[in-house]
């Protein structure tokens, strides 16, 4: 996590913004920063001696590592998550019973009071374990990437049989899958349009119910054909999704490992990665498949120079986006990469492969399909200090009596400043990295970091593509912030499972 930092272009390694090095403690109190940035020097202090401890020794890394991950399997068999799967309703109020996976249900059943504390202990446990595998890592330890290959492999095969913990996405993808195979458009209705009693309904988030689908075609086509081998049970189909998924993550795990530069550092950033399997593989998210296409379209724009290899990166891209649509920023950034070398014609073949493959996918749907993507670009994330924006904007108008005003004000603000604040910090992050490192790499990394910090709705699982990005480069100082940032929104936006608090009314 505390990797060599990289010399800012253009300036030295005291060059403004640049990151100050750790605190000397007989520097007098007086001369010491105060304020955020104190709290800044003082946090990179502590991170300065964690990388000196016996953290960064490979079996302790390794060892708290496997704890994390043991405890959120721990989480996932004992505690049904009624934030994932709500009990299903089959008529009488009586049967009400949790909907889980394979190896969760048949033990006993972990309080919420518990299971909450274990989740966020286990998210804390992970962060340490990834910190302290890189710090290994750049202290000469070269494990065999395929030993950590095939370890991931045990791992996610216990993961996918196993009630996801972290969200209520999987249980929204099944309904989405089951939507679309009974004839209606899950573009247009939500779950509930299959009735109230209906075991897809009870099973997604009352937040949720309706609510229409905001991924791409293909994410759609999975979901149906998870839904169709699941038939009327969503804990079926749910199981059948989070196979899927843990398969295409050791997919990218395995592409990694044949055509990164460094296998070692590109398996410990993914397949070995603590935090992002308890994230995407427990948690059963889209997103690994849309990190899936953007690594082989990054990979093949960085390849060469030949026109066809930016025709096929941009056709990755689009059917990145035809699972998600913030894997555009992916294609923005590799033509911005393209535009600063002021290569239009191959920023041309990019386009024609990305927007083609995009318009061909959506065009099986139409325009309303991404109409409630625009929609759901309005919502902020409690954390975010958009939302604090908001509120004081509407505090303030709400004194003269003009609150609804100052709630439109504060939206319409919003909607504007954070994609100018995004450039201005993926700027500012692509500037991090030295001249040496390839363009077609560190600005989509740039814009994809700069989008999870920025955006007004950001959950930690959005990281997936930043981190298959970034474990194509060397060591690098962006990998502690990255870190820093997908743990803390995992604090911010995880649930630890517990009972359902309706099951006993």
């Amino acid at each position: 996590m505390s990797e060599s930092a990289a010399r800012p272009r253009g300036g030295t390694a005291t060059s403004p913004g640049v990151l100050p090095g750790p605190l000397d403690e007989r520097t007098p109190r007086s001369l010491r920063p105060v304020g955020p940035r104190r709290l800044l020097s003082e946090l990179i202090e502590f991170v300065y001696r964690l990388a000196g401890s016996t953290l960064a020794t490979p079996r302790v890394a390794v060892g708290v590592s496997l704890v994390g991950l043991l405890l959120i399997m721990l989480v996932g068999i004992l505690s049904p998550n009624f934030n994932t799967l709500p009990p299903n309703f089959t008529g009488d109020p009586a049967n009400l019973k949790p909907i889980v996976l394979p190896l969760s249900g048949h033990l006993w059943e972990l309080p919420w009071f518990v299971s909450f504390p274990l989740t966020y202990l286990a998210i804390v446990l992970q962060c340490l374990g990834l910190a302290g595998l890189l710090w290994a890592n750049s202290r000469g330890w070269r494990p065999n990437p395929r030993h950590l290959f095939l370890a991931a492999c045990a791992i996610v095969a216990v993961m996918v049989n196993i009630t996801p913990v972290g969200s209520s996405d999987a249980a929204s993808y099944a309904a989405y899958g089951h939507v679309a195979n009974r004839g209606f458009d899950p573009y247009t209705n939500g779950p509930d349009i299959l009735g109230p009693q209906n075991p897809y309904t009870r099973s997604v988030g009352p937040m949720w119910t309706r609510t229409p689908s905001v991924y791409g075609p293909i994410a759609t086509w999975v979901q149906q054909l998870a839904a169709w081998l699941g038939g009327l049970s969503p804990g079926s189909t749910v199981h059948f999704l989070m196979i899927f998924n843990g398969a295409v993550f050791l997919g990218v795990g395995y592409f990694l490992l044949r055509t990164a530069d460094d296998p070692v550092r590109a398996s410990l950033m993914w397949v070995a990665n603590p935090v992002l399997i308890q994230q995407l593989v427990a948690g059963g998210h889209l997103d690994t498949y849309a990190a899936a296409a953007v690594v082989v379209g990054v990979q093949i724009a960085r390849g060469g120079t030949q026109g066809w290899r930016y025709l096929a990166a941009g056709l990755a891209v689009g059917i990145a986006c035809a699972f998600k649509v913030n894997s555009g920023l992916v294609g923005a950034g590799l033509a911005w990469a393209l535009a600063m070398r002021r290569d239009w014609w191959n920023t041309a073949r990019l386009a024609v492969g990305g927007v083609g493959s995009v318009v061909f996918f959506y065009s099986f749907y139409g325009l309303h399909a991404v109409k409630q993507l625009l929609t759901a670009s309005s919502l902020v994330a409690t954390p975010s200090p958009w939302r604090a924006f908001q509120l004081a904007l509407q505090g303030i108008f709400a004194l003269f009596g003009e609150g609804d005003l100052g709630q439109r004000i504060g939206a319409v603000a919003t909607s504007i400043g954070w994609p100018i604040l995004m450039i201005a910090v993926a700027v500012f992050i692509y500037r991090r990295f030295s001249p040496d490192q390839p363009a077609a790499v560190t600005v989509p990394f740039a814009l994809c970091f700069a989008w999870i910090v920025v955006a007004p709705w950001s959950l930690p699982w959005y990281a997936a593509l930043a981190w298959v990005i970034l474990a194509l480069l060397p060591r690098n100082p962006m990998t502690r912030w990255l870190t820093l940032a997908t743990v803390f929104l995992a604090l911010m936006h995880s649930s630890g499972g517990g009972p359902a608090p309706w099951a006993n009314s």
